[in-house]
């Protein structure tokens, strides 16, 4: 498989390739510290698997999940954060990532999830399918923004950090319009009816990287 490291500090990025090193069915083909550079890689080379971090300067990588989808459908995306799984595990599964793993646990579960991602499964560790296991047992009630479509939290989280509309429009390339339409669907399924009530929940919520 080919392979693809986005993070913005090197010293990860050769850990990993000293893991996938020892596997004889594994190429790292490049390497990126930002979405630019990213980008210029899968416009170069055909990948397999981008291992992504979700906390990077400009574009986070939630954010650039949809993008990469776009312009690889067949690109499998394995995300790989310092950020526990109960904070941004959902929506990046939902986004279009096929894995989670924590930076912690990445010499142990890195080799196993792009195997498993590869072979067109999901990845997911033992503790976070225990946790969704229990919280469907509990009839467990979903935040708010767990309701809205990965584009949709995608606004919400711009929203949150004080964008205007006509910069959310501009980074995402659409119309102000298409902006103005996803600010009130996201309202409508969170119950809100301010920008400050969206910052004060993705505050409290820590959904702001």
């Amino acid at each position: 498989m080919k392979v693809i490291i986005v993070d913005d500090h090197e010293l990860i990025r050769e850990g990993l390739k000293k893991v996938t090193a020892r596997e004889p069915d594994i190429e790292v083909v490049g390497e990126a510290s930002n979405s630019d550079e990213l980008f210029e890689l899968l416009n170069k080379h055909e990948v397999d698997i981008v291992i992504l971090d979700i906390s990077m300067p400009g574009r986070s990588g939630i954010d650039i999940i949809t993008d990469i989808k776009i312009q690889g459908p067949n690109t499998k995306i394995l995300i790989h954060t310092m950020h526990p799984e109960d904070r941004f595990a959902v929506q990046s599964l939902r986004a279009g990532g096929s894995g989670y793993i924590t930076k912690n646990n990445a010499s142990k579960s890195l080799v196993e999830a792009l195997r498993k991602i590869y072979d067109g499964r999901k990845y997911i560790s033992s503790s976070l399918a225990e946790q969704l296991t229990m919280e469907l047992e509990r009839n467990y009630e979903k935040p708010l923004h767990e309701s809205l479509s990965s584009r949709e939290f995608e606004v919400m989280r711009f929203i949150a950090q004080g964008k205007a509309v006509r910069d959310i429009a501009e980074i995402l390339c659409i119309s102000t319009n298409t902006v103005s339409s996803y600010r009130s669907r996201i309202m409508e399924k969170m119950r809100m009816k301010t920008n400050a009530e969206i910052i004060r929940y993705a505050v409290e919520n820590n959904l702001l990287l």
